[in-house]
């Protein structure tokens, strides 16, 4: 692994970090270099004057991609302009654009669980097109292997890879370790462990909780936290014959740990609640511990927005009973619309190429787009997350950066959600069927025998 040195790391953030600590951070701008985008074999001029439109969400991160593209059009001549909805919205805007062929999004920040279903309609095009055309692409300088490898197996269908990962994370197990300190616990191993030390710090009367998980209903919400429970208990999604089989023994009993644990030791309205819900009462000092994103270590370890920065542990997601364990994977995913001519697919494809690059991933995870933005924790590179100095610039905890990258090598489970076409109906019908068993309107056993019933229908197996 070629290691940057400080010179480098200078230039590719166009103003380096001379140092970080947490509370603390202190920047120190210097004029980059030369041009790290030069040593690219290809001509990035080739398609000047032409327009791209993408369709993003608001995300923190898109926010620093935005704010550099500016950076891209100099370096290419191409136009890129945004427009920017939350998450929901935004799929559903890009699926009425592409199954119409409308053209009018070059690409979007595509959830991957969606590119099966855009693969088999041709919605979209295959990337080795772009990949092996070299007039278009140095396939050593953009070094397609050195992305997180389980992201690019994510976006795969049928062999053939059809969104860039730009963005991503993993979900580990964050905890007020002050808290674990007072009362003695050691972080847990298993998620019977995990109960165990929510149960021991769960106190209400004093405004304090065991845990929270994602309760809010949706295929992004409650259902980006079960399928990791179900396939820890040892869950498969379909038998041999490609029947539905979420009501197993095993979905059963993973979705009696979820409504449990959620019952028992989760603030009140824990149905309603999303990742920021869940950050928010974790930084304001109500929840002892949660599962979530790796990313929102950048929100809770500031100290002006959070009560607990500095007192907080990172660890991988606790085993299951199978000895698994599968952390939620997920990444944004760019894919280049089929319906555009192929000129502004080219452009398109330049801009998915200068934005997944090691030198923009580098810049745009530490650009301070406002004075309290915070750093970029999903950066799509291996080389990236194992270089010292990148390392120092998220170092929360001395081992967060080990946690996220072993979480990233051993626990992603690319399958961990079915990746077929007929995914958005199946998140849908599993997404009610778990807050129905949350809220109490069925048991575990009647929700998972319903949905699974209705996912034959829709599968028509």
């Amino acid at each position: 692994m070629e290691r940057l040195t400080r010179r480098e790391m200078l230039r590719l953030t166009a103003g380096g970090i001379a140092a970080w600590t947490l509370g603390a951070p202190r920047w120190s701008w210097s004029a980059p270099a030369s041009d790290p985008y030069a040593a690219a074999r290809i001509d990035w001029r080739q398609l000047a004057g032409e327009r791209i439109h993408i369709l993003v969400t608001p995300a923190h991160y898109f926010t620093k991609f935005r704010a550099i593209t500016p950076e891209f059009t100099r370096l290419t001549g191409i136009e890129v302009t945004f427009e920017v909805i939350p998450p929901r919205e935004m799929r559903e805007k890009a699926v009425l654009d592409l199954s119409a062929r409308t053209g009018n999004y070059a690409s979007h920040t595509a959830d991957p669980m969606y590119l099966p279903l855009y693969a088999v309609n041709n919605w979209v095009e295959p990337l080795d097109l772009f990949l092996n055309d070299h007039k278009l692409t140095d396939r050593a300088w953009f070094d397609l292997e050195d992305i997180v490898p389980l992201w690019r197996r994510h976006n795969t269908v049928r062999g053939r890879l059809w969104g860039m990962p730009v963005e991503g994370e993993v979900t580990i197990h964050i905890y007020r370790k002050d808290v674990y300190d007072q009362l003695g616990l050691r972080p847990p191993e298993t998620l019977d462990e995990l109960r165990e030390t929510a149960r021991r710090a769960h106190a209400p009367a004093r405004n304090l909780y065991g845990l929270a998980l994602r309760g809010f209903r949706g295929a992004g919400q409650n259902m980006y936290i079960w399928p990791s429970l179900f396939r820890a208990y040892g869950g498969q999604w379909f038998d041999h014959a490609g029947r539905p089989t979420v009501n197993s023994e095993a979905g059963v009993r993973a979705l009696e740990y979820y409504v449990s644990v959620l019952r028992e030791f989760a603030p009140r309205g824990v149905e309603n609640w999303n990742w920021p819900e869940i950050m928010e009462a974790f930084a304001a000092g109500t929840v002892v511990q949660y599962i979530d994103a790796n990313s929102t270590a950048s929100v809770i370890e500031n100290p002006a927005k959070s009560k607990v920065a500095g007192k907080i542990g990172y660890q991988r997601w606790p085993k299951g009973p199978t000895g698994k364990r599968v952390t939620s994977i997920w990444n944004w995913a760019m894919p280049v619309n089929a319906a555009l001519p192929a000129r502004k697919k080219q452009a398109t494809w330049l801009y998915i190429q200068w934005l997944a690059s090691r030198p923009t991933q580098l810049r745009s995870a530490t650009f301070k787009e406002a004075p309290d933005a915070v750093v970029r924790t999903g950066v799509n590179r291996m080389s990236i997350w194992r270089d010292p100095d990148y390392r120092r610039v998220i170092a929360f905890t001395p081992d967060y950066a080990d946690v996220v990258l072993t979480s990233l090598r051993e626990d992603t489970d690319a399958d961990w959600r079915p990746r077929i076409p007929e995914w958005p109906e199946i998140g849908e019908v599993m997404a009610i069927a778990i807050q129905e068993a949350l809220v109490g309107r069925k048991t575990p056993k009647q929700a998972l025998d319903d949905a699974n019933a209705e996912l034959r229908r829709v599968l028509r197996r």
